[in-house]
C-alpha cells in the first residue's frame, strides 16, 4: 500500500468566531492510500482544543507510515492510534479504498440504505446582535441555524437572531463559555426564543454541573465526548451526543457511537471540525442515522473542492464521485 500525505490551506471568506478562538480558515491533512491501482481519500482536520494541528497530524499519520505501507486495515487502525485527525483521515481513507475494492459505495458496505439529502444547520458566528442577526439573514436558505453564543451578551445575540429569522429551527452552541448560573439566567430568553438545542454550555470536567439542572431544553454533548468510551460518565447529564469524526478518529467509530448512543437513549447529532467538502462526505453518511445534522463548513470556505457537497433548499448532498464510491 502506497501512503501519500499532504497539508492544506483553505482560506475562508470572514474570520469566524466562538468561545476564545478566531478561525482565518481550515489547515487540513489529505491521506491517499494507493493499492493495486485503486486509490482511497480522507482529510482530517484535527482537534484545536486538544492542541492538534494540521503539522501534528501529519506526524501522527507518517510515524506509522510503515505499519501503513505493510497493509493497514481499519481493525487495526482502532488500536494503532488514539482518536483524532490522524486516525481519522486514515479511517476515512481506507474506507474510500475499501469501496473501489468492493465494487460498492461505502454507505452500502455500512450496511445503509442509499443516502438521502440531509437539512443542515448553517452557524452564525459570534458577534455583536447586528452583526449575528445579519448573519442569519444571509442564510437565505437555511431552515436550520446554530448561533455560537458567548458569555458576552448572549441574550441580546439570540433575540436579534430570533426575529431575524422567526422561522428556521434554532439551536446555540456555547463551546464550554456557560456556568450553570449563567446558564439558568438565560434559559427563559432560549425557551422564548424557540431555541430547540444546547451544545456544551460548560467546559471541560464540570458535566457534574448538569447534575440536577432542570432543562426543558435538549442538551448536547460536543468537547465532553471524544468516543462511545465516555458515555457512561454522560448518561442522566445530556440528551444528545455530538460526534465529529476528528474527534472520535473516523467514520469506523463513528458509526459505532451513533449505535451505542441510541441504545444508551441519547439522541444522535453529527457535526464537524472545520474542513472541506472532503471531510463533510463521510460525516454525510453518518449522518443518515443522526436527528441534527450540523455539517455546514465548506460554506465558509473562499473555494471548496471539485464535486464538492451541494447546499440547497437547506438542505446537505454529498456525491460518491468526491469520497465513498465504488468507481
Amino acid at each position: 500500500m502506497e501512503l501519500t500525505v499532504r497539508v492544506e490551506k483553505w482560506p475562508y471568506v470572514a474570520p469566524f468566531r466562538i468561545t476564545d478562538y478566531v478561525f482565518t480558515g481550515a489547515e487540513v491533512v489529505v491521506v491517499t492510500l494507493g493499492d493495486g491501482g485503486l486509490t482511497g481519500r480522507g482529510e482530517g482536520d484535527g482537534v484545536y482544543y486538544h492542541d492538534e494541528t494540521a503539522e501534528s497530524v501529519a506526524q501522527d499519520i507518517e510515524s506509522v507510515r510503515d505499519v501503513i505501507e505493510g497493509g493497514l486495515d481499519r481493525e487495526t487502525l482502532q488500536t494503532l492510534l488514539p482518536p483524532g485527525g490522524a486516525r481519522n483521515a486514515l479511517d476515512c481513507a481506507l474506507w474510500d479504498l475499501e469501496a473501489k475494492r468492493a465494487g460498492k459505495p461505502v454507505w452500502q458496505l455500512a450496511g445503509l440504505p442509499p443516502p438521502r439529502p440531509l437539512l443542515t444547520t448553517f452557524t452564525v458566528s459570534a458577534g455583536t446582535p447586528e452583526e449575528m442577526a445579519a448573519s442569519a439573514k444571509s442564510f437565505t436558505a437555511a431552515r436550520a441555524i446554530k448561533v455560537k453564543l458567548t458569555p458576552d451578551n448572549p441574550a441580546d445575540c439570540i433575540q436579534a437572531v430570533r426575529e431575524a429569522r422567526p422561522d428556521v429551527w434554532l439551536g446555540v452552541d456555547a463551546n464550554r463559555g456557560f456556568t450553570r448560573s449563567s446558564l439558568e439566567t438565560l434559559m427563559p430568553v432560549l425557551k422564548e426564543c424557540d431555541v430547540s438545542l444546547i451544545e456544551q454550555p460548560f467546559a471541560l470536567g464540570h458535566d457534574g454541573d448538569l447534575d440536577g439542572f432542570a432543562h426543558q431544553i435538549p442538551i448536547a454533548a460536543d468537547e465532553s465526548v471524544q468516543s462511545a468510551a465516555d458515555f457512561p460518565a454522560l448518561v442522566g447529564r445530556y440528551d444528545a451526543i455530538n460526534i465529529k469524526l476528528d474527534k472520535c478518529g473516523g467514520l469506523t467509530e463513528g458509526l459505532h457511537m451513533a449505535h451505542e448512543a441510541r441504545r444508551l437513549g441519547f439522541k444522535v447529532m453529527v457535526g464537524c471540525m472545520s474542513g472541506t467538502s472532503l471531510a463533510m462526505a463521510p460525516a454525510f453518511v453518518l449522518g443518515q442515522l443522526c436527528d441534527f445534522v450540523d455539517l455546514d463548513a465548506p460554506v465558509f470556505l473562499a473555494r471548496d473542492r471539485a464535486n464538492a457537497a451541494r447546499y440547497a433548499h437547506g438542505e446537505l448532498f454529498c456525491s460518491e464521485e468526491l469520497w465513498g464510491g465504488s468507481a
